[in-house]
């Protein structure tokens, strides 16, 4: 029988999650349940129980996790809930380890309202540095909403009690149902081709996620973005948060607080100016004092008192400098005259001509030598080379040539022939004469004795 191969608990559980963690549903699976039992940890991590009516499965939710949940779960909340199925090997239990969590019931727009959001938050459309500044004292204001309503109303209301100076363009617009978000597009973009408005309020009255969903569209929030009217989105209660408020310029928490953010209070703005101006003609007083008193010090002044005695004393004093100045002056071309014919004196003495003669007559003693030293050494080297010449001449071959004497050499001239070990019979030699050159052939040999007068006969050449 063969043997049976018996697994561990580790083994088996290990084995098991490796299953699970294969399988392509379990890995990325939407529940939907009630919590209970749950328990927020010291650590940050989240344990519950889910749960529905039939059923109910332990989890988990990692701190990294549960972090940026939008809301705080709590005990009996109903949600749905991202994540993934496996077993915890130690205890042998599959549990639900959670990544995403949201309340139930808002379902589809939530999740489209949170993948919005991410969207145009990664394009930079909510970038803090696109966001610009209100007019401060706009001349007109663009009101984006429903023509009725109490919204409308509070927003109107607040304009003309705050800053009834400024005129307003009420843009009907339906802001809820399925045409309400190409209506509030259509009414940003023809405020903007006016060009009356100087800052546009976009919004409506609270509601529901559905009710207030228009200003979640991603047309509405482009169009907002695009604008180049700065704009105001004051949507539901402080409490709501929409797209179109991270879109806009700034957000208001409701329509009344939008109106207030738009203009100034004129109230205000005239108590400011009174306090201003009652500062101003203090100002204007305390200067117009003290222009009094500087005038009356300036009138008690001995200058002011008897002007010409003064004007006596400075004409007396310009006399004197004007002296002095001239004094100064022909002083000064004096030692300027006499400076200048130190430097003529010494220009002369140090004169380039003199110079440039005594310079030549060197040149000219220099050259004389020169030649004079060429000239003997040419003759002393001509003298040697004639001698050397002679004595060359003596020496040469030619001269030998011409007492009767010639050279032998090989058929190629190359070699001198000087004993009859170097030749045989039959050879070509070239016999060399003073006056020319024969061409010969070996047809004999003689050998001249050395010691006894022993030698080696043969025919003649």
């Amino acid at each position: 029988m063969a043997e049976r191969k018996v697994y561990s608990i580790k083994d088996i559980n290990r084995y098991i999650r490796m299953k699970l963690d294969s399988d392509h549903v379990l890995s990325d699976v939407w529940l939907r349940g009630e919590i209970s039992n749950f328990t927020h940890h010291g650590s940050g991590h989240m344990y519950f129980t889910l749960k529905d009516e039939s059923s109910r499965i332990r989890a988990i939710m990692f701190a990294s996790h549960n972090q940026r949940l939008p809301f705080v779960p709590k005990e009996g909340s109903r949600v749905i809930a991202r994540g993934n199925v496996t077993v915890y090997e130690r205890d042998g239990q599959y549990q639900f380890y959670a990544t995403h969590m949201q309340p139930d019931g808002i379902g589809s727009l939530y999740l489209a309202y949170e993948q919005l959001k991410k969207k145009l938050d990664q394009e930079g459309l909510f970038a803090a540095e696109r966001k610009r500044p209100l007019p401060r004292y706009p001349r007109c204001i663009g009101v984006v909403t429903s023509p009725t309503g109490a919204a409308v109303r509070d927003i109107l209301t607040t304009l003309r009690r705050r800053f009834p100076q400024a005129a307003t363009v009420l843009y009907p617009v339906l802001v809820q149902g399925k045409g309400a978000a190409p209506s509030i597009v259509k009414a940003i973009r023809n405020l903007n081709a006016m060009g009356e408005a100087d800052v546009l309020i976009v919004g409506r009255g609270g509601g529901s996620l559905e009710e207030l969903w228009a200003f979640n569209e991603e047309a509405v929030a482009r169009a907002i973005a695009a604008s180049d009217i700065p704009v105001i989105s004051a949507v539901g209660h402080e409490t709501d948060f929409t797209i179109a408020d991270f879109a806009a310029d700034l957000r208001a928490a409701t329509p009344t607080a939008a109106a207030e953010l738009a203009v100034p209070h004129a109230a205000e703005l005239a108590a400011q100016l009174r306090q201003q101006q009652r500062l101003l003609r203090q100002a204007l007083k305390r200067r117009a004092q003290r222009g009094r008193e500087r005038l009356a010090a300036l009138q008690r002044s001995p200058v002011l008192a008897s002007p010409r005695r003064h004007l006596v004393q400075h004409a007396q004093r310009l006399d004197m400098l004007r002296e002095r100045l001239g004094r100064a002056a022909e002083a000064r071309q004096a030692r300027a005259r006499e400076r200048q014919a130190v430097l003529h004196h010494r220009l002369e003495r140090y004169s380039p001509r003199e110079g440039a003669a005594a310079a030549r007559r060197r040149s000219d003693a220099a050259r004389r030598e020169l030649a004079a030293a060429m000239r003997a050494r040419l003759a002393d080297k001509r003298s040697r080379f004639a001698a050397e010449l002679k004595a060359l001449d003596a020496l040469s071959p030619l001269k030998v040539m011409a007492r009767g004497y010639s050279l032998v050499y090989d058929e190629q001239e190359r070699h001198l022939i000087k004993s009859l070990n170097e030749v045989q019979l039959g050879d070509l030699v070239v016999v060399k004469l003073a006056d020319g050159r024969l061409d010969c052939q070996v047809w004999g040999m003689k050998e001249e004795a050395k010691d006894h007068g022993e030698g080696r006969s043969g025919t003649g050449v």
